[in-house]
């Protein structure tokens, strides 16, 4: 569910026309919708109601502060992978005993930020890990608040680059492993158990993967408490998925639903990750068309923006519907690739998509945008990274400046011997 609608004729963002905005601050620009944002972290941490459960946002989906912070100001916490997405976290006011910190690569300075900090938890993912945050903890005199990440050796059945809980993934130690480090973390001096986490992978469209991790979970809880150690925290990570195209994944409820049973008879407190089931559908890439080109075998629709700016296409082959800005009941449709201006083949948004025959100028809006978008853009062939726009109800402001060609060069000089 979103807020952009047709108003007569015209694609809107609640109650502000997609022409003003572009109009105002220039495309391509990324704008999200404040009412959609809320009533998707309000849907989910209500489908745990009856729970002991924090919402903690995975900040990679979008990393714009103003979203940090509504989610913040919603009672949401915050799960990040690295120093730069805990200053974001900070900045926003999310209060650090609701960050969870998580990611296989944490470096040492990262970590002793987050113990000063006060973070409610590390998910550590190796055994050297968990060695180096019980000697960066004993250089700093406290003790960190830690949980390893389980492995469950779960098929999430999602994109292979996007999957977590397989046996063969980068991420968190399979359960043999895991409980031996949990007897040697308790051995630690600078570590304190907190909890057990896994995360099996991102855009599921079936329960029953979530069910079976946390089945296994629960085995392994048994057994460290048979062991003499009680985590009292259970991270059960994110993954839920949005409607891209035709899927139809599950709703919080049926979500929650799945996990609720198994979840009261731990007696643990519940931490939740979700990232893209929050923000994906909460936001658009507005873009125009630059240029229409066909050649004997194709048509093209030339735009704005590029693979720079939505990479997903280009590295997931992922689909995103394409709206037209202005509705034109009658307008012949033809099949066309949208593509950008960046010199790769690679560089399109979509491919052989039957669409109103647009001319130049014309305004499209890429929709489900609002995760991994901007938080994976990049400056490749020297284009600024765009702007964002918050939209609530009928105000908007822009929550990110769009870069200028000076902010390309910031850093960069020029060695002694070029003078």
């Amino acid at each position: 569910m979103h807020h952009f609608t047709y108003q007569e004729g015209r694609l809107h963002a609640e109650q502000v026309g997609l022409a003003e905005i572009a109009r105002e601050v220039g495309t391509p620009a990324y704008v999200y919708s404040q009412a959609t944002l809320t009533r998707h972290f309000q849907a989910f941490a209500r489908a745990f109601s009856g729970l002991d459960a924090l919402v903690c946002y995975a900040v990679k989906a979008n990393t714009n502060r103003a979203i940090v912070s509504l989610f913040a100001s919603l009672g949401g916490g915050a799960d990040i992978v690295s120093g730069g997405e805990l200053h974001r976290a900070l900045a926003a006011g999310v209060a650090p005993s609701r960050i969870v910190y998580s990611g296989v690569g944490k470096g040492e300075a990262e970590m002793a930020a987050a113990l000063k900090a006060g973070i409610l938890l590390f998910n550590l993912e190796s055994p050297q890990e968990m060695e180096v945050l019980d000697q960066v903890a004993g250089v700093l005199g406290v003790k960190a608040p830690v949980s390893i990440r389980v492995n469950p050796d779960v098929d999430a059945q999602t994109h292979p680059k996007i999957t977590t809980g397989l046996a063969k993934n980068k991420f968190g130690m399979d359960m043999a492993t895991a409980f031996a480090q949990y007897q040697a973390a308790a051995k630690l001096p600078h570590l304190e158990i907190k909890g057990v986490s896994c995360h099996i992978g991102s855009q599921l469209t079936d329960v029953r993967p979530f069910a079976d991790a946390l089945e296994r979970l629960a085995g392994l809880v048994e057994r460290l408490a048979g062991s003499g150690i009680r985590p009292g925290i259970l991270d059960l990570g994110g993954g839920l998925g949005i409607t891209y195209n035709q899927e139809q994944p599950p709703q919080p409820d049926d979500y929650a639903g799945a996990l609720k049973q198994t979840v009261s008879r731990l007696g643990m407190r519940l931490v939740l990750e979700p990232g893209r089931v929050l923000v994906g559908n909460a936001g658009i890439l507005l873009t125009r068309v630059l240029y229409t080109k066909r050649t004997p075998v194709k048509r093209f629709l030339v735009v704005d923006a590029a693979m720079n700016d939505l990479i997903r296409p280009s590295f997931y082959d992922s689909y995103h519907a394409i709206w037209a800005e202005r509705q034109r009941p009658g307008l012949e449709t033809a099949v066309a690739d949208v593509v950008g201006p960046i010199c790769e083949t690679g560089d399109f948004l979509a491919r052989d998509r039957e669409l109103p025959r647009l001319e130049r100028g014309d305004l499209l809006a890429v929709m489900s945008a609002g995760a991994y978008g901007f938080a994976m853009s990049s400056n490749y062939n020297s284009r600024p990274r765009v702007a964002e726009v918050l939209v609530n109800g009928r105000r908007w402001a822009v929550v990110r400046d769009r870069e200028t060609y000076e902010d390309l060069c910031r850093g960069e000089s020029l060695p002694p011997w070029m003078d």
